[in-house]
């Protein structure tokens, strides 16, 4: 576990300067799912979670699309919510360390969104190809953070080059989609190469926009100060 040093400096420090301050994101996430638990299991709760953010194959993609961001805390209903939230907790919590707020949530909505979009065409091209889903599977319940707390922890695993660690991580969603083959397993893969081709975008561009924007801001500023001399000299 010698590949882990860099992460746990990186959460050393995280934590010892702010504590819990440091993760609001988890924290957030943590209570919103815990939240969607409690208030899907009360009188008319679970109607009310489902125009919210239940995610169907079968809803139209602008539906789908809305609801997406929110379908990320929206836990499964005959999974254990505790499991989740300590997922949650603890993934988020230190991808918001090691990655930061903006790309913890980039690649946690992103690599929901291509689970979300893989299912729909699952179905779409039907059981005959060998990614393809029988029509029921469109009134699946797409749901929960397990999508993100997989992607999240392959981009961390690249940021630390844990590269063992990353590698476990696929292999082990890739055994479990064809040990269970089924809908969240094979989505869990996808997940895991979007995370791959994510991380691997930042590790290659990751500085080259702030660059480009910090030379925007520089040039707007002599062209601002320059125009403010012309102004101000003596005709």
């Amino acid at each position: 576990m010698a590949e882990w040093g860099t992460l746990f400096a990186t959460l050393k420090d995280g934590l010892l300067r702010r504590k819990f301050a440091a993760v609001p994101l988890a924290t957030t996430a943590t209570l919103l799912i815990l939240a969607f638990s409690i208030v899907q299991h009360l009188p008319g709760g679970e109607r009310f979670v489902t125009g919210l953010g239940v995610v169907k194959a079968s809803l139209p993609l602008d539906v789908s699309l809305l609801r997406t961001p929110l379908s990320l805390y929206v836990p499964a209903l005959d999974l254990p919510v505790w499991g989740a939230l300590a997922q949650v907790f603890l993934v988020f919590g230190v991808a918001e360390i090691v990655l930061g707020r903006r790309l913890t949530l980039v690649v946690a909505y992103a690599c929901t969104l291509a689970g979300t979009l893989f299912a729909r065409v699952g179905v779409m091209i039907g059981p005959e190809h060998l990614f393809g889903f029988p029509r029921w599977v469109a009134h699946v319940r797409d749901t929960g953070p397990s999508a993100a707390v997989v992607a999240l922890a392959v981009v961390v695993a690249f940021r630390c080059r844990a590269w063992w660690t990353a590698g476990a991580v696929l292999l082990a969603m890739v055994v479990e989609a064809v040990l269970l083959p089924n809908l969240a397993g094979l989505e869990h893969v996808v997940a895991g190469l979007t995370a791959v081709l994510i991380a691997c975008s930042v590790e290659v561009f990751g500085d080259f926009w702030p660059r480009v924007l910090g030379g925007v801001r520089a040039a707007a500023s002599v062209a601002a100060e320059a125009g403010r001399r012309t102004v101000l000299a003596p005709r």
